[in-house]
């Protein structure tokens, strides 16, 4: 699927005169040249207090409130390297092995909802009232776990796209999104009790993905594949002229090289 999202994300861009290595800068404001990274730690400014979870750089003083909490390093992708402890002793033993490494860590206090849900989206232009695509993919874990870490490289965890919303359930959803900054491309993790519950905007934000998020909806085994191949052909479109509507005045960072490398340190 990745190699497909990237084939005809390349092609609309030649078809339509975009420059593909663009793409990297159309969420630049929020790339932290300091940290060389999105820091999960800044970003979390980003996101209004009712949805925010509490969480902090972890030190040798660290001391949470409750349990469980996770720990994350301060950037990452599918899920690698977070750790949960659900009580003090627990977290004293991670916490002791993470600052023996040279990854920066946080840790994050649990959300209280009972399902865990991926918003994708992708805008059509930062103005636009509208997003051009806009999918909602429910995280399910069948290992029994009360605090999983859900993964595409977890075995236990699979997805369930909710593909029978409403208009007008999406507007709202859409509604809730336009709160956060504007962010031309991302996926938004987050816990809440029903879907009910997520549209009214009674949910906590686990996590933002900002780095070439991926459309959980084509892990989902319940979409025919020539469904989730269409869904690839005019996303990528919708992706290229979003590329193509990034101004040449906006301040360039270098983020394709460091996100590489750090991405190659959380594999090792």
């Amino acid at each position: 699927m990745r190699i497909r999202l990237v084939f005809w994300y390349m092609l609309w861009c030649i078809r339509i005169g975009a420059r593909p290595w663009r793409y990297f800068q159309l969420n630049a404001p929020w790339f932290s040249s300091r940290k060389r990274l999105f820091s999960k730690l800044e970003m979390d400014s980003n996101i209004p207090g009712n949805w925010r979870l509490h969480q902090e750089k972890l030190t040798a003083s660290s001391t949470p409130e409750s349990w469980p909490v996770f720990l994350k390093p301060e950037w990452g992708q599918n899920a690698r390297g977070i750790l949960v402890a659900d009580d003090e002793a627990r977290f004293n033993d991670l916490r002791r092995n993470i600052l023996d490494g040279d990854i920066p860590y946080l840790f994050q206090e649990a959300a209280s909802g009972k399902r865990e849900f991926e918003v994708f989206y992708i805008r059509q232009e930062v103005s636009s009232p509208e997003p051009a695509v806009l999918s909602v993919t429910e995280t399910i874990n069948s290992s029994g776990r009360n605090w999983p870490v859900n993964s595409i490289l977890n075995p236990s965890t699979s997805h369930r796209t909710l593909t029978g919303l409403a208009v007008e359930a999406k507007q709202l959803l859409w509604r809730h999104m336009n709160e956060l900054p504007a962010f031309r491309i991302a996926r938004v993790g987050l816990r809440a009790d029903s879907i009910e519950a997520m549209l009214k905007g009674n949910f906590q934000i686990i996590e933002i993905n900002l780095f070439v998020p991926m459309p959980l909806c084509l892990l989902d085994d319940g979409i025919p594949l020539q469904e989730r191949h269409r869904f690839i052909r005019s996303s990528m479109l919708d992706l290229a002229r979003l590329t193509k509507s990034v101004p040449l005045k906006q301040p360039r960072k270098n983020i394709f090289w460091p996100m590489l490398f750090l991405n190659s340190r959380m594999r090792a």
